[in-house]
């Protein structure tokens, strides 16, 4: 209790004295567009953004990879665009519908976007990850398959690697084989895969250091690629009966013919449940680091009011953002768990034979 006390008191006197600043300094300072912020630290970036000194941002650039219709293939680093007039007729756009992207003026003076497969920040946090999970993974084979020689078939791992295994087991027996059914096994590594991924993302994006702190669970873009390998499976693999429940369900014959009502709504459901699995686990992902950003922002925000509201506000918001860190860490799994266990309930479904 004594050292939880101390550690409020540090932290209160070390958010007093590093932010509080003149009435003189408050004045010169520009607004802070809060707005810009957050979505500045959600967005992908042609760059991966450190921190900005007085008088330059510094930033890891990334490759850039373009075709121009006119002009053919382009490759370079995206520190090339920080030029005023751009790089060899491609600019970061500011405005409109292309703001952020790469863009170049045609032989018509229209401004157009080249065919863009640039390796962003999302991109390379997205390899990352996958090698990553592919590393912790193969570890645990390894160690098992080591044990295996040896003949020490009950051995047991400790460490992160029974936590692991623990994980693997708990999805694969109480997700898994419960919702999907008898041929379960099929569709094991898939799910579990799933689960990895989501968890392992959503822990990275809580971590502010390089080459952590993506926001790609955050992204509609990857929860959309998620959903749409989810439809796939449950729809490629989907058996006769979960087709003629579709096509042709268990229900009075006016309901289905001659106007074809059930079939309708039955299709538009096949469209419903993957976008149900992308909107969840988007919004919550992209909520949390909202919050944390915001609460963070306080910070920022009430420099004006003064050293004292200041400094107490930056107690105020440390204490919160550590608690939105924390319950974020509890969202991490839940958004993983949920995203899996619906995935295996609509490829059970998809699996089931009438009795």
């Amino acid at each position: 209790m004594r050292r939880t006390v101390r550690m409020v008191f540090l932290t209160a006197l070390f958010a007093f004295v590093s932010f509080a600043v003149t009435a003189k300094e408050v004045k010169e300072r520009p607004p802070i567009d809060i707005k810009d912020l957050l979505l500045e630290h959600l967005k992908d970036s042609y760059s991966w953004h450190f921190f900005d000194t007085k008088d330059k941002s510094i930033a890891l650039p990334l490759p850039i990879i373009v075709r121009s219709k006119e002009r053919g293939w382009f490759v370079f680093l995206s520190s090339k665009l920080e030029q005023e007039e751009g790089y060899k007729g491609f600019v970061l756009s500011t405005e409109g519908d292309t703001a952020g992207k790469i863009v170049e003026t045609n032989k018509a003076g229209d401004v157009v976007r080249p065919f863009d497969i640039s390796l962003t920040k999302n991109v390379i946090a997205l390899f990352f990850s996958c090698l990553l999970l592919m590393a912790i993974v193969l570890s645990l084979a390894r160690w098992y398959k080591k044990k295996e020689k040896a003949g020490e078939y009950d051995a047991v791992p400790d460490g992160m690697k029974g936590a692991l295994e623990w994980f693997i087991m708990s999805i694969h027996y109480d997700v898994v084989k419960k919702s999907v059914g008898e041929d379960y096994k099929r569709y094991s590594p898939y799910l579990l895969t799933l689960f990895f991924f989501i968890f392992l993302n959503n822990l990275l994006g809580l971590i502010p250091i390089f080459p952590a702190g993506a926001n790609l669970t955050g992204n509609i873009a990857i929860t959309m690629g998620l959903a749409l390998c989810t439809m796939i499976a449950v729809n490629v693999f989907g058996n006769k009966a979960y087709w003629k429940e579709i096509l042709w369900p268990d229900v009075p014959v006016f309901m289905k013919a001659p106007i074809p009502i059930m079939q309708v709504i039955e299709l538009f459901g096949i469209i419903t449940k993957p976008l149900a699995l992308m909107i969840r686990l988007f919004a919550n992902v992209f909520a949390g680091h909202i919050i944390i950003l915001a609460l963070t922002s306080l910070v920022f925000l009430t420099v004006a009011m003064g050293p004292m509201i200041n400094s107490t506000m930056s107690v105020i918001s440390v204490l919160f953002t550590a608690l939105m860190l924390v319950l974020e860490l509890l969202v991490a799994y839940i958004q993983a768990y949920i995203f899996t266990m619906l995935s295996a309930i609509f490829i059970g479904m998809s699996r089931k034979t009438h009795s």
